[in-house]
């Protein structure tokens, strides 16, 4: 076992390897690479701009690297997991492959919390048995609880309005949209893709 675990942590990477969602040990924290941006300077080394995430308190940071520079790459389970529900600061999932009881805070989500739908599957990055964090799909379908009425002709241009969905969040979503319909919704921006 402890063979294995060496041979783990030897998996290092240059920053020329790197690739969204990617978890790197950087400072002995774990974040995982949002964006990266390689950048050529005229007779210097090239840079590697990163905004990464802390996977433990969820901050977003963004970090040039040189393309020279090795850091740890760690090895993420992927698992699925299904909301159950919110008890105060803290949330309830459940590993569909072995029923076990998952609970994380609210800040582990961050935002996406207004994207959680009862009984939603998602993604569960597990690190020696730990999890994480939770990544939503991109994409979720929810209801349209509350919205004005659109009116024909109240705008020169194709124009949106505010609508509350089902899990409280609130969207801009055109005119023609109305109460009771079922819209798409993009989890990382939070706009309006489609009609679901």
């Amino acid at each position: 076992m402890k063979f294995l675990q060496e041979t783990w942590r030897n998996n290092m990477v240059t920053a020329n390897e790197f690739k969204p969602g990617m978890v790197i040990r950087f400072n002995n924290i774990l974040y995982q690479i949002l964006t990266y941006q390689y950048m050529k300077m005229q007779q210097r080394e090239p840079i590697v701009r990163t905004r990464m995430v802390n996977l433990k308190d969820g901050g977003t940071i963004e970090h040039p690297f040189r393309s020279s520079d090795k850091v740890e790459d760690v090895f993420v389970e992927k698992k699925e997991i299904q909301y159950l529900y919110e008890d105060g600061a803290l949330l309830h999932f459940m590993n569909t492959s072995d029923y076990q009881d998952v609970v994380i805070g609210k800040e582990m989500i961050g935002d996406q919390i207004k994207y959680l739908k009862d009984n939603a599957l998602l993604v569960g990055l597990y690190c020696d048995g730990e999890l994480l964090t939770v990544e939503l799909p991109p994409s979720v379908v929810l209801k349209v609880t509350s919205t004005e009425p659109g009116v024909r002709g109240d705008t020169a241009k194709a124009g949106t309005k505010p609508a509350t969905l089902e899990t409280g969040a609130v969207v801009k979503v055109p005119l023609f949209i109305s109460a009771d319909e079922m819209i798409k919704v993009d989890t990382r921006s939070g706009e309006y893709m489609e009609r679901a």
